[in-house]
């Protein structure tokens, strides 16, 4: 099975950039307990706070003046960070968060170096290129691996905010643990919308744009959104494992030999960047087409 699987992920990669993956190793127990300390972190810690935040007092400003207009600067979204730089910032009321999150953390950051690897193997590179990479040209513990917990409420006018913008991930490997049973997740393809249905305790991994980079856009980082909903409190917990921002980012080309036989036939598409560079783009440009970021960082 395992040829198979490798040739679904590559085909995934290129025609998508996004996959779903179950019987990933993570074990249901845990991910059991991960919905439950998010949910009650919510309720307990951030809805009151959600409550009288901008894209609230924003929709409620548009309603009470009776306006045709839609809030197109903020998300519908409450989200927070988690990583091993801010772990004293954590949420701390809620009974077993810390602990449940540390644990599930330790698992997904092994589950995306694995997905990784497998993008290695498929793209014709060393074992662990992209990873180290990622790592600055070292072996480990310099790439940045966050984990952003989201809710996105029930809204009492969806037609008039957004879930989260359209837009695609700056990063490397995004994997997202999504809610099972309220949807709102989209991805464009061929120019439509199509939603990205829950399946119970998947793991849905995206491409991010140094992957894309990194593939010579033989991978896709996909424009995504998503939506608000008048029912259900959609749960969101995605974790990113992205380059240092000391990393140097460029087309793989001289290894991908699958595709091509000679490099003169597969030129580099992107340029050679820092990855702080371009982050120090996409904060500005999150929303905007991907290619224009491509074309401002080759310029610093």
């Amino acid at each position: 099975m395992r040829e198979p699987t490798l040739a679904q992920i590559d085909s995934c990669c290129e025609e998508w950039g996004f996959f779903q993956l179950i019987n990933h190793g993570i074990s249901e127990e845990l991910l059991e307990r991960v919905k439950k300390v998010a949910s009650e972190c919510y309720k307990l810690e951030r809805e009151p706070g959600f409550k009288n935040s901008k894209p609230v007092q924003l929709l409620n400003e548009l309603i009470e003046k009776k306006s045709d207009g839609k809030v197109e600067t903020v998300d519908w979204e409450d989200v927070f960070l988690l990583s091993d730089e801010n772990e004293n910032d954590w949420p701390s009321e809620t009974p077993s968060f810390k602990e449940t999150m540390k644990e599930y953390r330790v698992e997904l950051r092994k589950l995306a170096i694995k997905v990784m690897e497998v993008m290695d193997e498929s793209l014709g590179l060393p074992k662990g290129y992209i990873n180290k990479v990622f790592n600055g040209g070292e072996e480990e513990n310099a790439a940045f691996f966050g984990t952003k917990v989201s809710h996105y409420p029930p809204c009492p006018h969806p037609e008039k905010v957004n879930g989260l913008r359209a837009h695609t991930d700056a990063g490397g490997v995004i994997l997202l643990f999504q809610d099972d049973e309220v949807k709102g997740l989209q991805i464009l393809k061929d120019g439509e919308w199509i939603d990205v249905q829950p399946l119970k305790n998947a793991i849905v991994i995206n491409i991010g744009d140094q992957i894309e980079v990194l593939s010579n856009g033989r991978y896709k980082s996909v424009w995504h959104r998503v939506f608000a909903t008048p029912d259900g409190n959609r749960r969101s917990i995605a974790s990113f494992y992205n380059p240092s921002y000391k990393a140097m980012i460029e087309p793989a080309t001289k290894s991908l030999v699958q595709k091509v036989e000679k490099e003169e036939e597969n030129p580099a598409k992107y340029p050679k960047f820092v990855f702080g560079d371009y982050m120090s783009v996409y904060v500005e440009q999150k929303f905007l087409p991907k290619e224009p970021r491509f074309q401002a960082v080759k310029a610093i």
